[in-house]
């Protein structure tokens, strides 16, 4: 089960809806047309989109699974003490002090540079489930960053 936000949840849906309406009857319709030219075994084209085809079925297939086990949370009625999935947390960096704000959301919302980490990454791993001005130390690629929540918000 996943966890995802309304906005995400639209997203994904309307990704599947435009491959499923749209970019598989193209694709289909590209087979078609070069299935028409011949000899299959040195069809370039026929190729290409036979390729294409395996790669869109596989994403449409992935995408239907998240959305069928997914579950949209109203973020405003999630507790604000603790850092958990949809929080927005102010954090220090001690080494540095430097300051950030993430908002912690499922893998497939994430984007840096919006300001949003997954919940699977070292950061938010290390931050979930602690309040606001305790420190923590996350294990990064570069090594352990120490950092204090200042604040968590919704």
């Amino acid at each position: 089960m996943e966890y995802l936000s309304q906005e995400c949840y639209g997203k994904l849906y309307a990704e599947l809806q435009e491959l499923v309406k749209v970019e598989l009857p193209k694709v289909k319709n590209e087979i078609s047309e070069a299935r028409d030219k011949g000899d299959l075994s040195e069809n370039f084209e026929y190729h290409a989109a036979k390729r294409a085809q395996g790669k869109l079925l596989s994403r449409i297939r992935f995408l239907e699974r998240v959305l069928e086990n997914a579950r949209v949370l109203d973020a405003s009625k999630l507790n604000s003490e603790t850092v958990g999935l949809f929080r927005k947390v102010e954090i220090i960096n001690l080494s540095n002090n430097s300051q950030v704000t993430y908002t912690i959301v499922n893998p497939h919302e994430a984007n840096v540079r919006e300001g949003k980490i997954s919940t699977k990454s070292p950061i938010a791993q290390a931050l979930m489930g602690k309040k606001a001005g305790e420190e923590v130390e996350a294990k990064v690629p570069a090594g352990i960053l120490r950092l204090r929540i200042e604040s968590i918000t919704l």
